[in-house]
């Protein structure tokens, strides 16, 4: 009975470990459920529109012009990007074109793509045009030679690298939406890097309330108060990967498979027992 009474309090500690796993994916499938998307781009870097992963952005814009959008990722996350373009009517086009899709970190360094496709030729005839782009996992340290991902904002950048002449400046909606799940505990690194969330200056972004520059001295001073405006938010869940991983679940999982190999081990080997029979003299 003792032995039964182990195994189920081992089984029920693992169907815990394993609700608990499940619980932060159920919270992360309800961010896109989220109002308040953009509904405008950015035309650079500095003014690039703050997208929440899980928002839908959308712009309006000529064929042409060169749109940004910024978005936060944290260590131990693979962002991936995806955008639409809805194309004016063939009869008013001359040819197709390529439209591309580009990422950079918050140094501004360009990121490739582990998965997806980046660039795509739409005929003349096409309605509309998908690209998308997914980077490696971010990384929460990194060798100084290294082009890793690293854990701050991400810049999206779509535009058209080919196209007859005659067709720039036709109008344009593109759609944009950028996800970042989790890569696991089983891909999580050790390691503490400062994100890569560059600060926004006076002009530089709509909607930021940044003073004009002035004396250098106000502006470390404003450095120091963490008040100067940055590309995106910190995440909720702050920059890295957080004490929680699946790790966790394996190893409560081990950790009872262990205590019940112990108990059978121990009780196939001590043989059987007879209660009140007194041992037999030598």
């Amino acid at each position: 009975m003792r032995a039964l009474r182990t195994v189920g309090a081992a089984l029920t500690l693992c169907a815990t470990a394993w609700l608990t796993a499940a619980a932060p994916a159920a919270a992360d499938g309800t961010d896109g459920k989220k109002d308040g998307a953009p509904t405008e781009a950015g035309t650079n870097f500095r003014t690039a529109t703050e997208l929440k992963p899980g928002q839908k952005a959308t712009a309006a814009a000529s064929t042409g012009d060169y749109l940004y959008w910024v978005f936060p990722a944290a260590a131990g996350q693979i962002p991936k990007v995806e955008a639409e373009l809805k194309l004016p009517d063939g009869s008013s086009r001359h040819g197709s074109a390529t439209w591309q899709l580009d990422v950079y970190d918050g140094l501004r360094r360009h990121q490739a793509c582990a998965s997806g496709t980046p660039a795509r030729r739409a005929a003349q005839q096409d309605r509309s045009v998908t690209v998308s782009c997914t980077l490696r996992q971010v990384r929460s340290w990194s060798e100084r030679w290294a082009n890793d991902p690293l854990q701050g904002a991400y810049y999206v950048r779509l535009t058209v690298v080919d196209l007859p002449a005659e067709d720039l400046g036709l109008p344009i909606d593109a759609e944009v939406e950028a996800s970042v799940p989790d890569a696991g505990g089983a891909h999580a690194d050790g390691g503490d890097v400062t994100p890569l969330n560059p600060v926004l200056r006076s002009g530089t972004a709509p909607g930021t309330d940044s003073e004009p520059p002035g004396d250098p001295s106000s502006d470390s001073a404003d450095d120091k108060s963490g008040d100067i405006p940055h590309a995106v938010a910190e995440p909720e869940d702050d920059w890295g990967s957080g004490w929680w991983s699946d790790r966790w679940v394996w190893t409560v999982i081990g950790a009872a498979l262990a205590a019940l190999a112990g108990v059978g081990g121990y009780t196939l080997t001590r043989g059987p027992r007879f209660p009140g029979r007194p041992p037999s003299d030598a």
